[in-house]
């Protein structure tokens, strides 16, 4: 049994409109908007525990929120570069096997489009953890800042990456 070469692509690009991007994409979308409703329930949550004046609860519940929202917020970057390129594919295939309508010209520039989009995204997400999470600024910071000024001056760094801050004594803490 041989394949032609229209099959052999047209083969490629359907597992690869399922496989890596509607599944993941559709999945993505589904979980953001549990994400969602479920952070909403929670503020609702916070808001009855702050009546109740449980200040300690409230603000362990208003950290979670704040993570939810951060991850709802990276994924759908994600989201909005990822469908356009989909979408892109999907039309390929189309044109390629059923009806030729795409002007490839036209699609590849949208493809270098949404590359550079998808690219661009990197530091985005970058931004949106140093912006949303206090926890990964200072993580950043311990890791490559202090560490780099620390490595200058002939001293190690204050915590072993694998297991975790040292005493003064440099010894790791387990």
């Amino acid at each position: 049994m041989t394949l032609s070469l229209d099959g052999y692509f047209s083969t490629y690009f359907g597992f690869r409109v399922i496989f890596v991007h509607l599944v993941p994409c559709t999945s993505l979308v589904v979980l953001n908007v549990l994400l969602f409703r479920a952070m909403r329930t929670a503020q609702m949550n916070r808001r009855k525990l702050f009546k109740e004046n449980r200040k300690t609860e409230c603000k362990k519940l208003r950290d979670t929120n704040c993570t939810t929202l951060m991850l709802i917020v990276v994924v759908t970057v994600f989201l909005v570069v990822e469908i356009p390129l989909a979408v892109v594919t999907i039309l390929h295939i189309i044109s390629s096997t059923i009806v030729e309508f795409l002007d490839y010209r036209i699609a590849n520039i949208l493809i270098l489009i949404t590359n550079f989009f998808i690219m661009a995204s990197y530091p985005i997400n970058f931004a949106i953890y140093c912006g949303m999470s206090r926890q990964f600024r200072e993580t950043f910071k311990e890791l490559f800042i202090r560490s780099v000024v620390s490595n200058r001056n002939g001293a190690s760094s204050r915590y072993s990456l694998v297991n975790g801050p040292r005493t003064s004594t440099n010894e790791t803490v387990l």
